[in-house]
């Protein structure tokens, strides 16, 4: 019994929990202003200006420099040529839709489009931010698939950065299964690792509530969405430096827990409701949080940061400053979580809780608010993910936590139901193998792969991961 010790929780020690997690948002998200630095004679998108972008890398990965494009649209017609990076990158003043058409006789000699229809490719423009347009090279055919409307994670919607796909840094996603080789598998497995790590700050809190509540939170994935978009109205509606949006996103996320509750929860938990109900209950609140959003947001899809993010090449692996910067934060940000269950008497009552909450209560620890806390660090551990994938993937929207919530639950019962070690693990499981699995089969079927996966691993090892077996009847 890991709170068998434990007299109680102590005040200071549930205060010093937070201030772990504050201060390792402050600590990494220095930096964060400088994610979408640009370079060069980049264009910079500003409130009189929109720019239409890209790069093109030839089918062996290596930059297509001085590939010719036009742009034109509303009056305006413009040119482009890639630099020596495989960058190009065209401004204009008026929104509206705008023809990007390559010169295919400037391409590097025995280089094609894969997709010879879609030149020209037609782009939407608005001012104040950057869209991107991709013109894979290499051999394929047909028109790349069309992106699915509010899913962040769409690898072809060209102002999209996807899970093993840049759109910025030209990274196609969308490939055909099939071509294996050795740096689209290293490309594959590192967007994989990241997106697991992504993945798990949002899924460790939902396995903490459930240890400690039983409750299986259906709206745990609004939680990610409200990180994501008060991040983007913090950044963009009023104008906050990134850094400042960040940290404000994820205090209103933490701030939704304490208020989640204070008034929903423990009332209903008072009442003797049983674990179903209540999971019905965060099921309509889902419903009613992504229609709110919606309301007062609208349906398409938005920006945290318009700045165009740059890449950097390690190894032939093409991650752009905003995935490292994303990594690193997520690593110190679960770090943080460790160190608070293993090494903290508040955290190792929380573990307490989890096992037993009646031996933990007999045991002298405030069982409520032993649970108040774990609301509160969950649903900032969420906003902090949700601020994070807004980032990685270049944009978010009002559903955006809801596409991604089917692997938040596979990734905690991967791991281990209620165990916050066993989601990390399950979540990098689940990232590997929704990645890896485009390398055979198209990438809009990556995330049932990663599905399969959870139930042939629970079918041989049905407590999860890190779960432990127990005995029934």
């Amino acid at each position: 019994m890991h709170g068998a010790a434990v007299r109680g929780v102590r005040p200071g020690q549930a205060r010093a929990a937070l201030v772990v997690l504050l201060l390792s948002l402050v600590l990494t998200m220095l930096v964060a202003p400088f994610a979408g630095a640009t370079t060069g004679e980049q264009c910079s998108p500003d409130a009189s200006t929109a720019c239409i972008q890209g790069r093109i890398r030839t089918a062996a990965g290596d930059p297509a420099v001085g590939v010719k494009l036009s742009v034109e649209g509303q009056g305006f017609t413009g040119e482009a040529i890639t630099d020596d990076d495989g960058r190009w990158s065209v401004a204009v003043t008026e929104d509206g839709d705008y023809a990007v058409t390559l010169d295919v006789a400037t391409l590097p000699a025995g280089e094609s489009l894969r997709n010879p229809g879609d030149n020209p490719r037609t782009v939407t423009a608005k001012l104040g931010t950057a869209a991107a347009t991709l013109f894979p090279l290499g051999s394929g055919g047909g028109s790349a698939p069309s992106p699915t409307p509010g899913d962040p994670a769409s690898p072809t919607d060209p102002g999209t950065a996807a899970p093993g796909g840049d759109a910025e840094a030209g990274v196609d996603s969308s490939a055909r299964p099939g071509s294996i080789t050795f740096p689209r598998v290293a490309q594959q497995f590192t967007s994989g690792i990241i997106f697991g790590l992504l993945l798990a700050l949002a899924s460790v809190g939902l396995s903490l509530i459930y240890g400690t509540t039983g409750l299986s939170s259906f709206s745990h994935g609004e939680q990610v969405t409200l990180g994501a978009l008060a991040a983007y109205i913090f950044a963009q509606m009023l104008h906050l430096p990134l850094l400042v949006a960040g940290i404000l996103a994820v205090l209103v996320g933490a701030a939704s827990g304490w208020v989640q509750d204070a008034g929903l929860w423990k009332p209903l938990r008072k009442r003797g409701m049983g674990p179903v109900q209540l999971m019905i209950i965060t099921i309509g609140l889902s419903m009613a949080l992504q229609y709110t959003y919606q309301f007062f947001l609208g349906g398409g899809r938005l920006r945290i940061s318009i700045a165009t993010p740059t890449s950097v090449n390690l190894g032939g692996v093409i991650i752009t400053h905003q995935s490292l910067l994303s990594t690193a934060i997520a690593l110190l940000a679960l770090g943080g979580v460790a160190y608070f269950l293993k090494g903290t008497w508040t955290g190792r009552a929380t573990r307490a809780v989890s096992d037993n909450p009646a031996l933990a209560a007999a045991s002298g620890i405030n069982v409520e608010r032993i649970i108040r806390l774990v609301w509160v660090m969950g649903a900032g551990l969420a906003a902090l993910g949700g601020v994070l994938i807004g980032l990685y993937f270049n944009v978010t929207s009002w559903n955006m936590g809801g596409t991604i919530l089917l692997l938040m639950f596979a990734a905690v019962t991967l791991g281990g139901l209620g165990t916050a070690f066993g989601a990390l693990a399950g979540s990098i499981v689940i990232g590997l193998v929704s990645e890896m699995s485009s390398l055979v089969i198209p990438s809009d079927l990556r995330y049932a792969g990663a599905l399969l996966i959870l139930i042939l691993v629970l079918l041989v090892r049905p407590q999860g991961i890190l779960g432990r077996a127990e005995r029934i009847g």
